[in-house]
């Protein structure tokens, strides 16, 4: 790049044009304004760096003349000057100045001068090429608008051209493909009455055209139900260029990708379990080895990792797939309507049974039983149980017969039932008999790189459930789901995801969307718990006390589920 360099101090002049020339510049070094003028004026030099004070004519004067010639503007002008207080930098900047250097001259200071003035002088002349490029082809496009409008209509993104009135005057056959609208029924209507769009779909569209060009996104739209051409387009809103209250509609057909991206989603799912990590591929594997066999099935995992989904997937896969899969949550029931619930009973067995009632096994022929929150059932229930798996056989509740079973026990839980069973809470020869097989489902923090895919699985289904077409989440937003512990795994992603769609106005989730735990960090369960943690187990420490080591009794006192005291108490064990 060259540099005009004028300076009057001889010395001051060799000692700037040795910096110019190991910053790698081509020096024209002038003692005078004048001479320096008359090489500028034959030819353009893009960086200037002058003196102020110069015999003839001063520097300033010179860099108003600079300003004022054809090629004025595409310079950057370094003023050197020993004149610094705030009246002498504002005669510099009025005379046109882009930066200036006090003298002494700094060389360290001037190095980085030199670096900043080159990067604006390329940028000034990239864009002036960008401006004359752009001058140029809108020339050639207004020569013949006839020629734009079949260039458009060859294109295979469908466009639509709207006046200030939002009426459509233009709509090229690309777009009458994708959309199954024809140009004439569209021409001088209103594009939100015209376009075959849902009026939130609408809303969305007309929030973005009126954004500023950098904040615009592209927004999904899909066709309404019932419409007669079906079709998954994202819109993408641009200004004309000659009159920035017309707008340029640009259509893209993702119909084809999005039915590529769910083949891969297919590919990194199965049975609705969603993930590609190595955690969860291990998982898949097991689900097929087990799903021929007989075998039953233990669980294991924490609250939300989806334990009734890998059940559900164990007996779809198996033999047994076109048989009931009944599942029971053993939390949820009393103690006293666990055997009816499991067994049956027989009319007249206890007050209230006025007809005699099938429990889940007998309802479950020849299929599935899924008994989640196993660890809940209570002891004299744990021996019923534990017959029907050693000899498929039960007895309803006030029946004295046995009656033959055939189904398959998949249990689950989220506590340590070995630490059950050596307490006494939980029957040992049970706990081998459900955990011939074993199935230890990993928490979403072990598995993070999961959670994109889970979203876009959310969002897919949130688009029919809660009617909003938001396709994308903002980078620092997914940054944010990302780093987030996820106490309660993909149960809780699932409500984030949902808070979020319910929010959004646009057709892309944003930090502002997301719940406010997500936001400020303030997840239950994660980061540092010295404060309220530390009280709360010295609370049962206390009750355990109290109870002598009776663990449900001190849970009582708490005023906590067995279940929530268990899972506490095995948090701070492994501390």
């Amino acid at each position: 790049m060259k540099v005009l360099l004028v300076e009057d101090d001889a010395i001051t002049r060799r000692m700037l044009g040795k910096v110019l020339e190991t910053e790698g510049f081509e020096t024209l070094a002038f003692e005078t304004a004048e001479a320096a003028w008359e090489t500028f004026d034959r030819e353009s030099v893009p960086l200037v760096i002058l003196d102020w004070m110069l015999p003839g004519i001063s520097g300033l004067e010179l860099c108003r003349r600079i300003r004022q010639s054809p090629n004025g503007s595409s310079c950057f002008v370094l003023m050197i000057t020993s004149r610094d207080d705030s009246e002498d930098l504002d005669t510099v900047l009025e005379a046109g100045v882009d930066d200036y250097i006090a003298k002494p001259v700094d060389l360290k200071l001037l190095r980085i001068r030199l670096r900043i003035g080159r990067l604006q002088v390329e940028n000034l002349l990239r864009r002036r090429e960008a401006e004359h490029e752009l001058a140029r082809t809108f020339q050639l496009l207004e020569q013949n608008r006839a020629d734009l409008l079949s260039i458009l209509n060859e294109f295979r993104i469908g466009t639509a051209l709207v006046n200030e009135a939002d009426q459509v005057t233009f709509f090229s056959k690309t777009a009458e493909e994708m959309l199954g609208v024809r140009e004439e029924d569209m021409l001088q209507k209103p594009w939100q009455a015209g376009f075959p769009f849902l009026s939130e779909q609408v809303q969305l569209v007309e929030g973005m055209a009126v954004k500023p060009p950098d904040r615009r996104s592209k927004i999904l739209v899909v066709s309404p139900e019932g419409s007669k051409k079906s079709f998954q387009v994202e819109v993408e809103v641009g200004d004309d260029p000659r009159n920035h209250k017309r707008k340029i509609f640009f259509l893209y057909d993702v119909s084809q990708l999005n039915e590529l991206r769910r083949q891969l989603d297919e590919k990194a799912s199965f049975h609705d379990i969603v993930g590609k990590s190595a955690r969860i591929r291990s998982i898949y594997q097991l689900i097929q080895d087990l799903s021929p066999l007989e075998t039953t099935v233990l669980i294991d995992g924490e609250t939300g990792t989806g334990k009734e989904l890998v059940a559900r997937a164990v007996h779809f896969s198996s033999a047994r797939s076109k048989r009931p899969f009944i599942a029971l949550n053993c939390a949820g029931l009393t103690e006293s309507l666990v055997a009816s619930q499991l067994f049956g009973h027989k009319k007249g067995a206890f007050t209230g049974a006025i007809s005699d009632h099938k429990g889940v096994f007998e309802a479950a022929e020849e299929g599935t039983v899924f008994l989640d929150e196993i660890g809940e059932i209570p002891l004299n229930i744990q021996s019923n149980l534990l017959r029907v798996l050693e000899n498929r056989e039960i007895s309803r509740v006030g029946e004295a017969t046995t009656r033959k079973v055939n189904v398959r026990i998949i249990s689950a839980t989220n506590r340590d039932l070995v630490a059950m069973a050596e307490e006494g809470t939980f029957r040992k020869d049970l706990l081998y008999r459900l955990r011939v097989a074993r199935i230890c489902l990993p928490t979403l923090r072990e598995r993070r790189e999961d959670i994109p895919m889970l979203i876009d699985r959310f969002l897919v289904q949130m688009r029919s459930t809660i009617g909003k077409s938001i396709s994308t989440v903002a980078d620092e937003a997914c940054g944010l789901l990302m780093a987030y512990s996820w106490p309660g795994n993909i149960r809780e992603l699932r409500n984030a995801i949902e808070f979020a769609v319910i929010r959004c106005r646009t057709g892309r989730i944003e930090c502002s969307d997301l719940p406010p735990e997500i936001t400020e960090g303030s997840d239950i369960g994660a980061g540092d718990r010295s404060g309220p943690v530390r009280d709360e187990r010295a609370e049962m420490e206390r009750a355990l006390e109290q109870t002598r080591g009776n663990r449900s009794r001190a849970a009582k006192i708490l005023g906590w589920s067995r279940a929530t005291f268990y899972r506490r108490l095995a948090e701070f064990e492994q501390k």
